[in-house]
């Protein structure tokens, strides 16, 4: 079930200015709420592309390691080093 949350949100000055070039008959957004939302919503993107860039790197070094490097292991080998 989806929860909404009510946020209050106060600028001033320069940032007041800014938002309101965005919004209304001449800006991008109908209102100062659709704004807002698009501004979370990139957020939330930017990291969660993040977080898989940071995976893909991570596989990139694992995958790069030479062939020499890997060694076979049991079950039980992994289990015991994973509990250190």
């Amino acid at each position: 079930m989806s929860r909404t949350t009510t946020m209050t949100v106060r600028v001033s000055g320069a940032l007041s200015e800014f938002v309101a070039t965005n919004v209304g008959e001449d800006g991008a957004y109908e209102n100062v709420s659709e704004y807002i939302r698009d501004l979370i919503r990139r957020d939330k993107e930017r990291v969660e592309r993040e977080a898989f860039d940071r995976l893909k790197a991570e596989l990139n070094r694992a995958f790069a390691a030479p062939e020499e490097s890997y060694k076979p292991l049991t079950a039980a080998e992994v289990i015991a080093r994973n509990r250190t």
